[in-house]
């Protein structure tokens, strides 16, 4: 579904599935230098099990239109933005990684619209290592590499994974590199400055109120669970979840990131 935010198109995948007022609705958020497409299995399973599901390029990602925004602030603006364009009220938000935050702030910004928060290979400070945010900007390629390969805990999928055989590696790392060629303008540097800058995450997460889930890898080393307990511990009624895997938990454990979220979700359906 194309959108309009800002008179700029944004598209929002549905499940190919109408919005219904009648049905909740649940929002999934990607991460630097992703779009819609890593929320694959959980989206289309939300949206043919009675939700409504909006799984967002954010601005210079995939079909929706650039310039890629600078601040994890202006991203939640956009998102606030896209849930009144789809004529959604309220709704739950699952973010990842940069995803994440954007949830976050967007919870803090609008709490009455937030049913429920879903954090999945999340910290706070975000901060990205001097190294990696250089090699964002200058040797995109290694950026690429570096982060595909510290994301995941092995080349190959894991035996839940609903296509056995190809290499989740290089199907990440092939993502990243077509997003580099429809936006040339640095954005995964675009995306690392603004997930490494943002400030608000200690205030929001004091603020929230709504019901929260964490989803964390055991063997993330992209955000290590350790690095959340700022964010778990602000936010003491939140549910903590862990999955065997590394950072890229939707690929590598897709089933049970999908039953974590569907035993939140289904709590929050209104």
């Amino acid at each position: 579904m194309i959108y309009e935010i800002n008179a700029a198109p944004a598209y929002g995948y549905t499940g190919g599935k109408a919005f219904d007022a009648r049905q909740p609705t649940i929002v999934f958020l990607h991460g630097a230098q992703n779009d819609h497409s890593v929320w694959a299995l959980q989206s289309r399973y939300f949206a043919w099990h009675g939700w409504n599901v909006l799984a967002p390029d954010l601005p210079g990602h995939g079909r929706s239109a650039g310039p890629a925004l600078g601040s994890v602030e202006a991203m939640a603006d956009w998102l606030l933005a896209l849930l009144d364009a789809a004529g959604a009220g309220q709704a739950v938000l699952a973010g990842h990684s940069m995803g994440s935050l954007i949830a976050l702030e967007a919870a803090h910004r609008a709490p009455g619209r937030v049913t429920g928060l879903a954090l999945l290979g999340t910290t706070w400070p975000m901060k990205v290592s001097d190294a990696l945010l250089a090699a964002s900007k200058d040797q995109l390629q290694d950026a690429i590499d570096m982060v595909n390969i510290w994301s995941h805990t092995g080349p190959l999928p894991r035996p839940s994974c609903p296509a056995p055989g190809f290499s989740v590696t290089g199907l990440s790392r092939r993502l990243m590199q077509r997003l580099a060629e429809q936006n040339p303008d640095q954005l995964f540097y675009t995306d690392f400055s603004a997930c490494n800058a943002y400030a608000n995450g200690g205030a929001a997460a004091a603020g929230v109120a709504c019901p929260t889930l964490f989803v964390l890898g055991a063997r993330d080393i992209m955000t290590p669970p350790r690095s959340a307990q700022a964010l778990t511990s602000a936010i003491r009624h939140g549910k903590i979840v862990t999955v065997d895997a590394g950072h890229a938990m939707m690929a590598e454990q897709p089933d049970a990131v999908l039953d974590a979220l569907i035993a939140f979700a289904e709590a929050r359906r209104q």
